[in-house]
């Protein structure tokens, strides 16, 4: 099986910080960057208070807190220990930006497994300017937010990956208790090509800026459906700015196709900074 004993995860925003958090708790030790110095110590600290929070929750022992404490550190990109086993980036969706980030990346990490949390650009696109050598040793690693409960890692190989990479990857995953999935290098993957329904079609049944409506809808797929979260409490978890970035990708991937348009009340919410919880309102609000 694949060994990994020390990973470099690039940016520090909140999927970055799940990822962090989560190879930490299997004793894995984690370098943690971010262009933004003040993100990167905000999140560094964030990450510490959760543990606490657990703790007091009895979820951990304290001799476990202090381990997952001891395997995390931030750095600048140029102190990153080149001899890591697997360096993630999971930074702004922006395709010639991860381009960057990862010939940077290929260089300074000699033979590391490279990675892409991406949730719906090509990774064939971003892989396509690195050296033969380098687009063997890279695939997208799709984590859900929070990586530290969600089980689901979508593997996503690209036509120049090392064959047997996705299955060690695989297996390694498996071992560790998540629940991988290997997917085709196509927009949105699975769950983001699926999931536009998911949101789409409830934010047009909405007619309008609602909180009434969106617990309503959220009540009835949770009710009925069995979901354990409903759409609108689901965008409010994740971003809705995210979540409307992805549904653009998505969208333009598949040729402006109309079931994936992007719906008018997602951008309205994105103009007006009401994201969900992280600014305290977004379809519903969190006072």
């Amino acid at each position: 099986m694949i060994s990994l004993e020390k990973i470099c995860v690039i940016g520090a925003g909140t999927m970055g910080s799940s990822i962090a958090q989560w190879f930490c708790q299997q004793g894995i030790k984690v370098e943690l960057t971010d262009a933004n110095e003040s993100l990167l110590k905000k999140t560094h600290q964030s990450i510490l208070l959760s543990w606490d929070k657990l703790l007091a929750k009895n979820k951990f022992q304290p001799n476990q807190i202090d381990f997952f404490k001891s395997c995390l550190s931030i750095k600048s990109f140029k102190e990153f220990s080149k001899d890591a086993d697997l360096v993630i980036e999971a930074i702004v969706e922006d395709l010639d930006i991860k381009k960057t980030v990862f010939k940077q990346a290929a260089s300074h990490f000699p033979s590391a497994i490279l990675a892409s949390n991406t949730s719906s650009l090509s990774i064939s696109a971003i892989a396509q300017d690195l050296e033969p050598q380098d687009q063997a040793r890279f695939l997208g690693l799709h984590f859900f937010n929070p990586a530290t409960i969600m089980k689901l890692v979508e593997i996503v190989p690209q036509a120049k990956t090392a064959v047997e990479l996705p299955l060690d990857l695989k297996e390694w995953f498996s071992s560790q208790g998540k629940r991988p999935a290997l997917c085709k290098d196509s927009p949105g993957f699975i769950v983001n090509r699926v999931a536009r329904s998911f949101y789409g079609e409830p934010l047009h049944a909405v007619g309008q800026d609602s909180q009434d409506v969106y617990l309503e809808i959220d009540h009835v797929l949770k009710e009925v459906g069995a979901f354990k979260m409903g759409p609108f409490e689901l965008m409010d978890l994740i971003g809705i700015d995210i979540n409307y970035t992805v549904t653009q990708s998505v969208w333009n991937a598949y040729n402006q196709n109309p079931r994936f348009r992007p719906h008018p009340l997602q951008e309205k919410k994105v103009k007006m900074r009401e994201l969900g919880r992280k600014t305290k309102k977004g379809f519903f609000c969190y006072e």
